[in-house]
């Protein structure tokens, strides 16, 4: 026996599991862009997320759609990591750096969106707006805090860090042997008021 609703509620359930079917395939496409560049093969973002490649051009037929997706997927993420509960134990600063280290890991979606998007420059420039616009203010309290606690200098623009940690990343496309992370580690640890803390050793 059915009832009225029934129908509703199953058309509901359809959407939200295409949602969520289409989330899992632009969190696989960002890891092996992250790895792999924006010009990886759709046959491996497939395998990352377990499906076939008919059901990633089902979704985003062109390459251009599956980039500008995942650029801004990954947007939404850091707009909320920015502005989630600490984890207990983990200090501002310690915050500021998590998500910087997720804001460069994004930047290399960025960096290779201009080519994805052809001579769509007015696109291009749409987004990068997008960009300003949503992570900005996260990084603007991301600072404060870390002010607030005196483990950072209270002098430090958020858009100046931002331009910084991009410019930071911009050697990692031409030289393999570029860390960027440790970088960008480099110029946080500048930024502390705390002289004891030191730049991570990683060799990602």
């Amino acid at each position: 026996m059915t009832t009225a609703g029934t129908p509703g509620k199953a058309a509901r359930r359809k959407r939200s599991d295409a949602r969520r079917n289409e989330q899992a395939l632009l969190d696989a496409a960002a890891a092996v862009f992250v790895h792999a560049g924006v010009d990886a093969p759709v046959r491996d973002i497939a395998t990352e997320a377990g499906v076939g490649m008919g059901t990633i051009y089902r979704h985003f037929p062109t390459r251009a759609d599956l980039v500008v997706a995942v650029y801004r997927h990954q947007l939404d993420a850091l707009a909320a990591a920015g502005t989630a509960v600490p984890q207990a134990g983990e200090s501002p600063y310690d915050t500021l750096r998590l998500w910087v280290a997720r804001f460069a890991d994004f930047l290399v979606t960025k960096h290779g969106l201009a080519g994805a998007l052809h001579s769509d420059q007015a696109g291009f420039e749409s987004l990068h707006a997008e960009l300003i616009g949503r992570l900005l203010p996260v990084c603007e309290q991301l600072l404060a805090a870390c002010a607030a606690a005196g483990q950072t200098r209270d002098d430090i623009q958020p858009y100046d860090l931002l331009r910084g940690i991009g410019n930071l990343c911009v050697g990692a496309e031409t030289d393999p042997n570029y860390n960027a992370r440790l970088m960008i580690d480099l110029l946080l640890a500048g930024l502390a008021r705390d002289r004891s803390v030191t730049p991570a050793t990683s060799t990602e």
